[in-house]
């Protein structure tokens, strides 16, 4: 650029993936989850809405959460470590703090999953990658 050397930097956003310069994918997760939390949060008022049945809340959360939080999620590499925070973390935070429950309630991810109707976020990331290579 005009003789002037290009500075480095350790990460970058790209088309909404953040690249950092070691090759790990940890900026981008968290990236995703936060934008799930804020997906969340625009549709508190009826993610958080006793009246609203849990089955409802379920779909919206399917429809409208889930798909921020997976996106670009085609390509990542996971790792154990990274899967396991942003299913079993992040994603059953989210769920449990729709339906009301809190880890002192003691009730387990399935049972929590059934009533809702929500699958493990692990399925879906690999049905998303297995209808990318069908491609």
């Amino acid at each position: 650029m005009d003789g002037r050397p290009t500075p480095k930097v350790g990460k970058f956003k790209y088309l909404g993936s953040i690249i950092q310069r070691n090759g790990d994918i940890d900026e981008d997760i968290n990236q995703q989850i936060r934008v799930g939390w804020q997906k969340r949060k625009y549709t508190s008022g009826v993610l958080c809405d006793k009246r609203v049945p849990v089955g409802l809340k379920g779909k919206v959360y399917r429809m409208v959460v889930r798909p921020t939080v997976l996106y670009g999620s085609e390509y990542w590499p996971l790792k154990k470590t990274q899967a396991q925070r942003l299913m079993m973390v992040a994603e059953m935070r989210m769920i449990r703090w729709m339906c009301g429950y809190t880890m002192i309630d003691r009730i387990r991810n399935g049972l929590i999953r059934d009533l809702v109707k929500v699958a493990p976020i692990e399925n879906k990331m690999r049905e998303t990658r297995l209808d990318g290579l069908a491609m």
